[in-house]
């Protein structure tokens, strides 16, 4: 395959919404993931379980995405494209 192949088939155009909080990879053990985030901002930091951000806390990182605690409410952010 050419670069051009490789970087068509591993892009995705217009994933991230560019001022909002973004889940781009999770890495590590499954038993202690690691979520790698784009926050509104457009910085990108590497968050774990307990980590405190605008969101929320985040309260468990598993295979399908982070799931955070705000005011008494859980939610979860998934991967793009998903």
């Amino acid at each position: 395959m050419t670069n051009k192949t490789v970087a068509r088939l591993a892009t995705q155009d217009n994933v991230l919404n560019q001022k909002s909080l973004a889940l781009m990879g999770l890495f590590g053990p499954t038993n202690d993931l690691t979520a790698l985030m784009r926050l509104p901002g457009g910085r990108v930091r590497k968050v774990n379980r307990g980590a405190r951000l605008l969101a929320g806390r985040v309260v468990g990182i598993d295979e399908k995405g982070v799931l955070f605690e705000k005011n008494g409410a859980t939610h979860r952010l998934v991967m793009p494209g998903s």
